[in-house]
């Protein structure tokens, strides 16, 4: 019987099955994918008087980690065509007060992680969305300084809730270990109520286990759509040598005003969605340029993907995009 409560045996064997799948030594399972984030500026001591590079075309995840140690957000431009962070936008906000840049692969298209690494930061590599994807013959998790990994109903693998964070360091690792768990320590620091249970590890390990065969399916889909929409389609083809996506999300760009577009495609049995919310410099109200940023996010719009849609359900949804958005 599973403990419903317990951190054991289970974390640890989906801790060790995270690592094999990440060529990363270390791992230590978290409650979710926002613990993780906020553990891994703890560990790299971040703190008020610093700043983090971060892209605005982002989840809100990101900013509210940043508020939990007290740091500051450098807001970072995307490059249009991955919809990821900007190397060359990073390059010219950099200041002496940013401390670390987190990088998301968004949507599971691999970010250019070797380009960011020659500014000499320490890197959080945010592989929420891109758990199998590869950049440079190397799964993703295995380039940041620390990695961090989202498991909520959602996203690639699911435990219900849960994360995960990865990290070459030893003493990175031990710290965290350290601070995920509140009670039951001789010394006193504050420390956190972070830690993953066998259950949803459990959970975890099963998913796990059927990775490629869910990104078989996201890639079937994808191709399917491709047959209809390769001309709208962003982050439409692989960029970088040995990379991979694994097709997260699918966004089409649009002349048509979005927001007006999904409400029809909603309407019409079509759930669409702005893959960003709203940008986090919108959110904060910065006045740092994301200018690709604006534009992307006044411009495209994702439909589904998941693994369990039914060919008749993927012909609905070309049948009613090519409808409203041809």
């Amino acid at each position: 019987m599973i403990p419903l409560t317990q951190q054991g045996k289970k974390v640890e064997d989906f801790e060790k099955a995270v690592s094999q799948k990440c060529k990363v030594k270390y791992t230590a399972a978290v409650s979710s994918g926002s613990a993780a984030l906020h553990l891994a500026l703890l560990a790299l001591k971040i703190g008020k008087k610093d700043s983090v590079a971060i892209p605005s075309y982002s989840c809100t995840a990101l900013l509210n980690a940043l508020q939990y140690v007290g740091a500051t957000p450098k807001f970072i431009d995307i490059d249009p065509e991955t919809l990821n962070i900007s190397s060359e936008d990073l390059k010219k906000k950099m200041t002496r007060r940013v401390k670390a840049v987190i990088v998301p692969h968004m949507f599971g298209f691999p970010a250019d992680i070797l380009e960011i690494k020659k500014l000499g930061l320490p890197i959080i590599e945010d592989c929420a969305l891109a758990l199998g994807a590869r950049y440079r013959g190397k799964p993703v998790g295995y380039w940041g300084d620390i990695s961090v990994f989202s498991f909520y109903a959602t996203k690639v693998i699911a435990t219900g809730e849960g994360g995960m964070i990865a990290t070459r360091s030893k003493s990175l690792a031990n710290y965290i270990r350290d601070i995920r768990e509140y009670d039951r320590y001789e010394n006193y620091r504050v420390r956190y109520n972070y830690k993953m249970t066998d259950l949803a590890a459990a959970l975890g390990l099963s998913q796990l286990a059927k990775l490629n065969v869910f990104l078989k399916k996201r890639k079937q889909i994808a191709l399917y759509y491709d047959n209809f929409f390769s001309e709208k389609r962003v982050q439409s083809r692989e960029l970088y040598p040995e990379s991979k996506s694994i097709h997260y999300r699918y966004i089409l760009k649009t002349d048509k005003s979005v927001k007006e577009l999904i409400k029809k495609l909603k309407k019409n049995g079509v759930t669409a969605e702005l893959p960003v919310f709203r940008p986090l410099h919108h959110i904060y109200k910065s006045s740092h340029l994301c200018r690709f940023t604006d534009k992307i996010w006044k411009s495209v719009y994702s439909i589904p993907i998941y693994p369990s849609l039914t060919s008749l359900e993927r012909q609905q949804i070309v049948r009613v995009v090519k409808n409203y958005d041809s």
